[in-house]
């Protein structure tokens, strides 16, 4: 059998074992692990270095570089993601719903793990303990298959995370890590039918559409974010300013950071010079087009292409609108349905904006890089849905649950 096939064969043993867990159980489980990860750092961070000095030979950007680095501090960080998620209340065995019928039968909807999660993603290896820990915590076992660029951080990271689990009462082998990088084993996970139960992609917009297009398995889809703040004629400056340069800067290859900013003629004309030298001081490559550049010849000139891109750079689109209903009309053709922000001091147009805007997250004056499971209280989360069925946005420990319905009967047979 090939290694994606006696990975997700063992997964699924394991995940029967799992359903018998107390919660208790996989709280100690989760801290074992957690600990682990500290007790272990010098091992991790070696096995990282592998993946930062593989990068640089291969000319990676210095974003996806950030995203790929760990460190002590982010180690520290990774493993108190986990202690939060043992404080979490775990969703398994929730009572959602009861019935009582008037034949006597008595029926509980009730909160069930999934069973096998197959998680395919790129190069972030915080996602690697993210996923483990939130499937595991629901009672699920996880086949994951991260990016080559994190090959050896992740060996690393899920070996230390197995060894743990070997103290526990959770089945190591429900964690698995996928190792062989070609094409081919994501591929075979897609059609892997019986053995998981789900596939959740985490990643670029090629990565996640291939998922989505070719995947027999049920797939949860997060979305690529090509996300939009509009500052209004009403908007406050310092505030539309600090908003702005969050949502691009504080950490520009994320998913929910900002791509483009679209900015009302009127606003444009008093502050895109003072906005576009804070966007220069942050070293952001600004494109923009028309009456942007018009104000600001300096910028390059953006396309339609440019637009559709998510970026994940320290590069910024800029777009003057005459009036919401064009920033509304460009959100609609261009966004990924995934976090959409409004600067406006007009509640009328923040409503409207509320309602309008088709995405998981829609803000008003509050920055989109928000989207985020630990932001929303969630904990760490396992990816951010900007799909409609089952899940959307950011997906925490519930979203990784299914139903039961319990019937409980005294003889009735039905007539």
């Amino acid at each position: 059998m090939s290694e994606v096939v006696t990975k997700a064969s063992a997964a699924k043993e394991a995940a029967a074992v799992l359903n018998r867990l107390t919660t208790e159980e996989k709280n100690e489980a989760l801290l074992l692990m957690a600990d682990a990860l500290i007790v272990e750092q010098d091992r991790i961070l070696a096995a990282n270095e592998e993946d930062l000095v593989r990068g640089r030979e291969l000319g990676t950007s210095s974003s996806l570089l950030d995203r790929l680095k760990l460190t002590p501090a982010r180690l520290a960080d990774i493993a108190d993601a986990v202690k939060q998620i043992v404080d979490l209340p775990d969703p398994v065995g929730d009572v959602l719903e009861t019935i009582h019928r008037p034949n006597g039968l008595f029926i509980e909807k009730k909160r069930v793990p999934l069973g096998v999660i197959g998680m395919i993603y790129e190069a972030r290896p915080n996602v690697t303990v993210d996923a483990a820990t939130l499937c595991l915590k629901t009672g699920n076992s996880v086949v994951l298959r991260g990016g080559s660029a994190a090959i050896s951080s992740n060996r690393s990271i899920v070996s230390v995370l197995r060894e743990a689990l070997s103290r526990s009462a959770i089945p190591a082998d429900a964690l698995q890590l996928i190792e062989d990088s070609n094409r081919s084993s994501v591929d075979e996970m897609l059609k892997l039918n019986g053995l998981l139960d789900v596939i959740i992609p985490r990643g670029g917009a090629s990565l996640i559409q291939n998922v989505v297009q070719n995947a027999t398995v049920p797939v949860i889809e997060t979305g690529a974010g090509i996300c939009h703040t509009y500052v209004d004629d009403s908007a406050d400056y310092s505030m539309a300013e600090s908003i702005a340069l969050n949502a691009k800067v504080q950490r520009p290859s994320v998913c929910n950071s900002m791509e483009t900013l679209l900015l009302h003629e009127t606003f444009a004309r008093k502050y895109l010079n003072a906005i576009a030298d804070k966007f220069q001081e942050a070293q952001v490559e600004l494109r923009g087009s028309g009456i942007a550049r018009d104000i600001v010849p300096w910028m390059n000139t953006v396309s339609d292409e440019d637009y559709a891109t998510e970026y994940n750079d320290y590069i910024l689109n800029i777009k003057v609108v005459k009036d919401l209903d064009e920033a509304l009309n460009h959100i609609h053709r261009f966004g990924t349905k995934h976090s959409e922000c409004i600067v406006t001091e007009t509640d009328a147009h923040a409503e409207r904006f509320l309602q309008e805007v088709d995405a998981a997250a829609v803000y008003h004056n509050a920055s989109t890089r928000f989207t985020d499971g630990f932001e929303f209280g969630f904990g760490a989360e396992i990816g951010i849905s900007t799909q409609k069925l089952h899940a959307r946005g950011p997906m925490g420990l519930p979203a990784l649950t299914s139903t039961k319905y319990r019937v409980v009967g005294s003889g009735q047979i039905r007539s």
